[in-house]
């Protein structure tokens, strides 16, 4: 998935009003229909438990390009059509696009099925989502028997960030004689210690070792963080997962809870983390009715707190083991490719066996390109764009992928000087920029008036206000009854009243009124001459709000609006979004974890030396380096038809202590052995300038009286 997600109509809360779900499958359905074109591992794990009245749990190893998201559709199809409830069917996802087309394939399957029901609609699936827009809903649901207020909003890693700095200079952490750790390094040690269910001086020592000295204070930044968050009523992205994985491991609430589903369906297990693994444990610790899918050698998201060892530990943590089933008939590239990329991963010494096989043909060998330099690669790849451009293949079905964004500075500005489009991700996303910021920070202190990192950036728009004026504020707030009539009644001081009213009127019509999507664009009105004063671009942001009330127009609340639109931003529009210009055609340069669930006829892959990958950074643990074998693994199993490793033999280095400016050589990657090469079709560049392979024709609900104090378990955590 590419870093933009793509914003899609939201989930949704419960079951739609349509006809029953039949318990079976219709009397005059074909028999086989849809499934017919499933292969033999497909129909496996399709069909898996259909004979078993209690079968064991199922892990799917999904290689690259096996049709991994048609066979996990297919599954939940059969289920449904064997009479398992759509309500009762817990699907888990790492983005909304893949939980809606996941019901989307699901509906065409059961369509299928049944075509002749004339008029029966495809059952809905209430309960696709990803793990946090989940979390977020049965938290939701359960907020009054685990000790949450059911106004509690949801902080997105901006306002995360901006909570953990006032409680860092309330902590007077920032007048150390040694520098302190910034904000956002300070949400990352928490994030990482919070999601890999780790001890904080371990993951300091791992993975922050320069933070160490600070653990004691880290510490008590973190018991200060939570005991800030549970005063304002607010959780963050981490929060969703934590206090979710303690419902499920409650003895007493995790039984109840894995009891709503009769089936648990995860998709990319491999990337996910310590918590998410004890979220399914919890619910299903017997491992009834859970299907787990995905890949083992395309796991690269350790610094997300992913873990491999949640797949590769998977089948031996029930009783009987997981039933495997292995995934090898390759839909998307060429053999070639794909024995090359087979050959690559085949020496990680701990894997999932598997070798695919190609349904496309066999095409032509991948090219080992070695160049001269940085400036050389830039030129070769560039040629190569274009010569493949000019064969017939879009410049949107190529791409150049890299271990580093900095990886891709000169090719960039060799690609700017050839006129050649192309759009890098990432960038700048939609909701990071401030225009937005602002205005969604106005909505969440309409929603939730103790939250502080939102009110203090929504006061301090009113020319005036600044940070001592906003605090005095945000303190009666914290105590008030009636946060409304404070905010009414609030006097500021002589010369700042004009500016003030506007805001406070504003405020009292949103607490008052409640009226969706007007109140948006009642907050875009009142800010739009505040955008005028604070940004000289003010023209183009304004198109990025009118986007904000569209979007804000397609869910039935605020508070369903902000859930979502925090857990699922959209891509940015006015920054960085795409090519300059009118081009509908652009060249995708992409880092490899951004590219992962994508595929291009062409790839060509930067740096393919040690130190770049596997990344010198990246090298001091055999985990680490078995990633970065997955990472080229990953890169290699995009690529269709054609298939470029570049190997520069220097790089031009800067501000090296002692030695200055200099040149160092590379060595080609330790992934590529000698024994290798015979996968590879070996060249130099510009000796070899002539593309090899064009495109071949023939390869084109709880019970109740349960209750837990989970915030004070959050608290104890860092006692």
């Amino acid at each position: 998935m590419l870093d933009g997600v793509e914003l899609k109509e939201p989930t949704p809360e419960g079951p739609s009003p349509k006809e029953p779900t039949p318990k079976g499958p219709s009397p005059t359905a074909a028999p086989e229909g849809p499934f017919a074109s499933l292969n033999r591992a497909q129909r496996e794990a399709v069909d898996h438990g259909r004979e078993t009245p209690s079968p064991a749990p199922l892990l799917v190893i999904a290689g690259a390009g096996t049709g991994k998201t048609n066979t996990l559709a297919c599954r939940v199809a059969r289920l449904i059509a064997d009479g398992a409830d759509p309500q009762r069917l817990l699907l888990l996802t790492f983005s909304r696009r893949a939980a809606r087309e996941m019901e989307q394939r699901t509906g065409r399957v059961l369509q299928r099925l049944w075509r002749a029901s004339a008029g029966l609609a495809p059952p809905s699936l209430p309960w696709a989502g990803t793990f946090h827009a989940v979390g977020a809903r049965l938290l939701r649901e359960h907020a009054a028997r685990i000790g949450l207020p059911d106004t509690f909003t949801i902080h997105d890693r901006g306002d995360s960030e901006d909570l953990l700095e006032i409680v860092r200079h309330a902590q007077r952490l920032g007048s150390t004689e040694r520098r302190f750790p910034g904000k956002g390094t300070c949400l990352a040690i928490y994030s990482r210690a919070v999601n890999g269910a780790a001890p904080l001086d371990a993951v300091l020592r791992d993975a922050f070792a320069w933070c160490a000295p600070f653990e004691r204070e880290l510490r008590g930044l973190f018991a200060g963080y939570v005991a800030a968050k549970q005063a304002q009523h607010v959780l963050d992205y981490d929060d969703l997962l934590l206090y979710w994985s303690h419902l499920a491991g409650d003895p007493a609430f995790g039984p109840l809870l894995g009891a709503r589903f009769d089936h648990i369906l995860v998709d990319e297990f491999q990337d996910t983390n310590a918590l998410q693994s004890a979220v399914l444990k919890g619910m299903k610790p017997d491992g009834r009715g859970v299907t787990v899918v995905g890949d083992d050698a395309q796991a690269i998201y350790s610094f997300r707190a992913a873990t491999v060892r949640n797949i590769l530990d998977f089948p031996a943590q029930f009783d009987p083991p997981a039933r495997v089933v292995t995934l090898e008939r390759n839909y998307r590239s060429a053999q070639a490719i794909l024995d090359a990329s087979n050959a690559v991963i085949a020496l990680a010494p701990e894997r999932f066996a598997k070798s695919l096989c190609a349904e496309r043909g066999t095409g032509a060998r991948p090219r080992l390109v070695t160049v001269r330099d940085e400036a050389e690669q830039a030129r070769c790849v560039a040629e190569t764009v274009l010569h493949h451009a000019e064969q017939g293949v879009a410049l949107k079905a190529q791409a150049v992928l890299f271990r580093a964004a900095s990886h891709s500075a000169p090719l960039e500005l060799e690609l700017t000087r050839r006129g050649i489009p192309f759009v890098k991700y990432g960038g700048l996303r939609f909701l990071e920029t401030a225009h937005v910021k602002d205005v969604l920070a106005v909505i969440r202190f309409a929603e939730n008036p103790r939250g502080r990192v939102a009110g203090f950036r929504a006061a301090r728009l009113t020319p005036g206000v600044g940070s001592a004026l906003a605090s005095r504020l945000l303190d009666a707030l914290a105590v008030a009854a009636d946060p409304a009539a404070v905010l009414q009644s609030f006097a500021p001081p002589h010369g700042v009243e004009a500016a003030w009213r506007p805001f406070a009127a504003l405020c009292g019509a949103l607490a008052r009124d409640g009226a969706w999507p007007a109140d948006l664009e009642r907050i875009v009105a009142w800010y739009e001459p505040h955008l005028e004063r604070l940004h000289d671009d003010a023209h183009a942001r304004r198109a990025d709000l009118a986007q904000l009330v569209q979007i804000a127009s397609t869910y039935p609340s605020r508070e369903r609006f902000l859930t979502e639109l925090t857990l699922d931003p959209p891509q940015a529009v006015s920054d960085e979004a795409g090519p300059s210009g009118d081009d509908d055609d652009y060249l995708i340069l992409s880092t490899i974890h951004s590219a992962k669930g994508q595929e291009w006829k062409s790839v060509q892959v930067l740096n393919v030396v040690d130190g770049c990958i596997p990344s010198d950074l990246a090298t001091g643990t055999s985990a680490e380096l078995e990633e970065e074998r997955r990472l080229l693994y990953v890169a290699m199993t995009r690529a269709k038809d054609h298939l470029t490793l570049m190997v520069p033999q220097r790089f031009f280095v800067t501000q090296q202590a002692r030695a200055g400016d200099r040149h160092v050589y590379a060595a080609r990657s330790r992934f590529i052995p000698a024994a290798l090469l015979p996968h590879f079709e070996a060249c130099a560049w510009p000796a070899v300038q002539a593309v090899r392979g064009a495109s071949d024709p023939a390869l084109l609900a709880a019970e109740p009286g349960v209750t837990i104090d989970l915030a004070a378990r959050m608290r104890a955590q860092w006692s």
